[in-house]
């Protein structure tokens, strides 16, 4: 990965892609749902059920950035929650470094708790105020039964300043801070078991621009020194391009469009991925109010508790056709890195939008189909005027030394009725 450069303001400008398809997988996602039920009356029956994540597949390797960005409401926040496991899941599976977590136990995944760590959205709400800052830095330490070298205060410390805060903070509470100071002080207990993978929901979503600068300049650092691996959750579209080698693009807890960052931004496919870049403040101040370049998206997301049919974007789209409300698209790789889901997708090379609509529509069907029936390959279609296709001519000839048995036996059972006939006659006379 290429290191993220930094501005004299202290920005970063946007980070270049990588390729990092030669670095070993941490963390792989497979058909990934979690449903809320809703349940009434006095027994509680489950009458529907909240969709928020409803079948999703991605990976991350060791040492990249995985941005995932949303509306709100899509599943973002819960799809964070999910792979780190502090909910369970409804179906799909988990693995990761290869080991399947899906459906470990409190009592198992204790353990692998020190390779996977949470920052949470909100500052204000995630740190106890009734604890000192020493305490909340130092619970990962208690819960893992962990003794750092040099003592628990020093380590804690350690971390403050590695954070950019004073260690003489030990001793002080989470109300004589800042939000970004409390922000920094979650990445400080994020960091302190050394974590592989860290899950960053929100982190600078309620910080001034100001202060969303220098955590997210922290968080690139900290990547660069302890060689982290990160899922970043926002809404800030401007901070994920900085910081993200790859975004995902989630809609109502399905992922649309998964791609390098750099292709994501400046060619996006979908729709819905279209439709937010155009909402990124535009710098030039001769580009500011341009209309034509703004896509304004009508209606409210749909309930996730009844999606729409098919693709479940088409009730705001403006290039739905009959078959988006009927046939859900599958996630598909049209470009190198790049993989959407959508039967109209933009600028999809050497295919046409009906081309991807029916190569979805047939991996689907496929799928639907058992493997005896799936073993035997079609005909190929023949382009013809009549109803019925001619035969080809393996096909022609099989069926002619088919026939030949049925012709002989029809010519000797006709031979054999006249002789009856005849002997018949001659009795008679």
């Amino acid at each position: 990965m290429s290191e993220t450069k930094k501005t004299d303001a202290g920005a970063s400008v946007p980070r270049q892609a990588s390729a990092p398809e030669d670095r070993e997988v941490l963390l792989r996602v497979e058909g990934l749902t979690k449903h809320f039920p809703i349940k009434k009356g006095i027994l509680q029956r489950q009458v529907a059920a909240v969709k928020a994540v409803d079948g999703i597949d991605f990976e991350v390797r060791k040492g990249e950035t995985l941005g995932v960005v949303g509306e709100s409401g899509c599943g973002k926040s819960t799809m964070g929650r999910v792979i780190t496991r502090l909910q369970d899941p409804t179906g799909g599976s988990i693995h990761f470094e290869g080991r399947d977590i899906t459906r470990l136990s409190t009592a198992k995944m204790r353990p692998l708790r020190r390779d996977i760590q949470m920052i949470f959205q909100d500052p204000y709400g995630s740190l106890n105020p009734r604890h000192t800052i020493g305490s909340i830095v130092s619970a990962p330490f208690r819960l893992q039964g962990v003794e750092p070298e040099g003592g628990v205060k020093k380590e804690v410390q350690r971390l403050l300043e590695l954070v950019g805060l004073s260690p003489e903070h030990y001793n002080r509470y989470p109300h004589e801070f800042s939000g970004g100071q409390r922000q920094r002080i979650g990445i400080a207990r994020a960091l302190a078991l050394k974590p592989k993978l860290v899950v960053a929901d929100e982190p600078v979503s309620a910080l001034d621009v100001s202060i969303q600068a220098q955590v997210v300049n922290l968080m690139d650092d900290l990547q660069q020194e302890l060689g982290l691996t990160y899922v970043i959750i926002a809404h800030d579209l401007s901070v994920v391009r900085h910081v993200s080698d790859r975004v995902a693009v989630m809609y109502l807890g399905k992922m649309v469009e998964l791609a390098d960052s750099t292709k994501l931004y400046e060619t996006p496919m979908h729709p819905y991925t279209k439709a937010l870049m155009s909402a990124v403040p535009v710098p030039d101040p001769n580009r500011r109010g341009a209309k034509s370049d703004r896509i304004l998206l009508k209606g409210d997301v749909p309930s996730p508790i009844k999606p729409p049919s098919g693709c479940r974007f088409h009730t705001r789209c403006w290039k739905a056709t009959q078959v988006c409300k009927t046939t859900e698209p599958l996630l598909l790789e049209l470009r190198p890195g790049q993989r959407v889901a959508c039967h109209h997708p933009e600028g999809a090379p050497d295919q046409a939008p009906q081309d991807v609509v029916l190569l979805s529509a047939a991996r689907e069907a496929a799928e639907l189909v058992p493997d005896e029936v799936t073993d035997k390959a079609p005909a190929e279609p023949v382009a013809t005027g009549s109803d019925k296709a001619p035969a080809e001519p393996a096909a022609a000839e099989e069926a002619a030394v088919t026939e030949e048995p049925a012709a002989e036996k029809a010519g000797s059972a006709s031979d054999s009725a006249a002789a009856e006939a005849d002997r018949q006659e001659s009795t008679d006379q």
